[in-house]
């Protein structure tokens, strides 16, 4: 017996640094993908002159490094996470095309569907850099697509979407998915139920416009920021005001697409979902200063990907996936994230639960930098999606988001002796890695009211059916002048109807 997907949604159980990535691995999903895959440069050196005939910089190279790009990088990611991969293009018989393909063929990636013509020059993008700082990038592409290499991919388009979980269409304005590819995959993928044996694959499309892609009803587009803006002919504002006004046009987006879902990458703000049932889901990135990092797109619509394909919910692939891109921008040039790394990642939150002492110290840090602090609290024992909501919603109350968890003693006074499910370090795990929380702690005592007066926040957050006047920690927060603030209730959605769900079998699924 296995828990189904539905189930699982309910109960994120267990570290994500355990569970998640060794779930992947050992679904081992297929996945297509089908796009334009590039060949990017990396060429590194130093400026100690410029050059004679023009008050420009002599960058003398030291370096180069070649890697594989755009729709070919997310392919490597698939590849790194475990997933069997295939890639469908065009690319140049010249130098870069054969160097793309033996680096693609070394990842374990199948490229029966990439096609290399004569007449096509393979996309590449040199980057030259100098103490750490890109000066230049240099791209070289073809000026258009030759007809035939077009009408031999659209040909092999039925063949490739074959027995796959997953198609990704990557899409970056290069001309290799005009019109014939395009139409020959609506034709493949016509009259395919999805969920059924042999049915339509899980349909992700990352595109400069996802507009054309519509008739293609994609279970999930992938726009950025800028592209959001294009589609929706409006200036995105900056800062948190864009996740708002981003949520404003959610049925905009979602008619225009023709998607399922829409996820809008907002690179240092992370990510908002957007679904035709009004619900929507934050994810926080986590970034790194500035460095020479390019591709970290690409990581997370690969993990997303394949997090789904592998039958994870949609939050969870997507705390998943934004996991993935947080390891990709702390590594220089365009690089992939492997299982190792992401479950490495994944398990630093297993001991992130600060004493309140050096928790005080680190939000002093934020308030110098006019940041607001918002806290909440519970057992947070078996998570499920009435808590991810909350959490959520929570976050959106300020800048910094702790959460304080009742100690595995605490529980039990609570909730009985059959409680916790999790002991309070796997709690504290699974809690910190979602990426709308900053700092896990742990309390002791019979309320949070020490621990607020203690730290302070401007916001103390709590989630259900109740006014600020029956909380017993509403005085504390009233002495230093913060807010109580009540969030939504999840009705249908509580730790104990998970438990008993768990324990009683129901809404698992037999596997033969």
């Amino acid at each position: 017996m296995t828990t189904s997907p539905e189930a699982a949604d309910l109960s994120q159980q267990r570290a994500l640094a355990e569970w998640l990535p060794g779930r992947i691995a050992a679904e081992r999903p297929a996945i297509l993908v089908l796009g334009d895959v590039m060949l990017d440069g990396w060429w590194n050196g130093s400026i100690e002159r410029l050059c004679r005939e023009a008050p420009a910089p002599v960058v003398d190279v030291q370096s180069r490094e070649s890697v594989p790009g755009g729709a070919a990088n997310t392919a490597m990611n698939l590849a790194a996470l475990g997933a069997r991969v295939s890639v469908a293009g065009i690319i140049g018989t010249d130098d870069a095309g054969v160097d793309l393909r033996n680096q693609l063929v070394a990842a374990g990636i199948d490229v029966t569907h990439l096609l290399d013509h004569p007449d096509m020059v393979t996309t590449t993008k040199i980057r030259i850099s100098s103490g750490g700082q890109v000066m230049l990038r240099i791209d070289d592409s073809a000026s258009s697509v030759p007809a035939a290499a077009l009408a031999e991919l659209a040909a092999l388009v039925r063949s490739a979407v074959e027995h796959q979980q997953a198609v990704m269409v990557c899409d970056y304005g290069t001309g290799v998915l005009a019109d014939p590819v395009r139409r020959a995959l609506v034709d493949a993928l016509a009259g395919r139920g999805r969920g059924e044996p042999g049915g339509r694959p899980l349909l992700v499309v990352d595109s400069h416009d996802p507009r054309p892609w519509a008739p293609l009803h994609p279970d999930l587009v992938t726009p950025n920021a800028q592209e959001t803006a294009r589609m929706l002919d409006i200036r995105l504002p900056d800062g948190r005001d864009r996740v708002a006004e981003v949520g404003r046009h959610a049925e905009a987006l979602l008619e225009a697409t023709g998607a399922g879902a829409v996820v809008v990458t907002l690179d240092r703000d992370g990510t908002v979902l957007l679904r035709p049932d009004g619900v929507t889901h934050r994810t926080w990135a986590r970034p790194a200063a500035e460095k020479q990092a390019s591709g970290a797109g690409d990581t997370f619509v690969a993990a997303l990907t394949l997090a789904r394909s592998a039958g994870l919910p949609l939050t969870a692939s997507l705390d998943l996936a934004q996991s993935a891109a947080d390891v990709v921008v702390h590594q220089p040039g365009t690089s992939v994230c492997s299982t190792a790394q992401l479950s490495r990642y994944l398990k630093a939150f297993a001991d992130t639960a600060l004493d309140a002492g050096e928790l005080e110290r680190q939000l002093e840090l934020h308030r110098a930098q006019d940041q607001r602090i918002v806290l909440t609290n519970g057992c947070f024992d078996v998570l499920h999606s009435g808590h991810t909501r909350y959490l959520n919603q929570a976050k959106q109350l300020g800048d910094i988001l702790v959460v304080a968890l009742n100690s595995d003693r605490s529980v039990r006074r609570l909730k009985g002796e059959g409680r916790p499910i999790n002991a309070v370090a796997d709690r504290a795990a699974v809690v910190a890695a979602l990426s709308c929380v900053d700092y896990v702690t742990v309390f002791d005592t019979p309320t949070a009211a020490p621990l607020i007066r203690q730290l302070r926040p401007e916001v103390y957050a709590k989630g259900g059916d109740y006014a600020p006047e029956m909380l017993a920690e509403t005085p504390a927060v009233e002495e230093y002048g913060g807010r109580v603030a009540i969030l939504d209730y999840v009705a249908d959605r509580s730790t104990t109807a998970v438990v008993n769900k768990i324990r009683d079998g129901e809404g698992a699924v037999q596997t033969n």
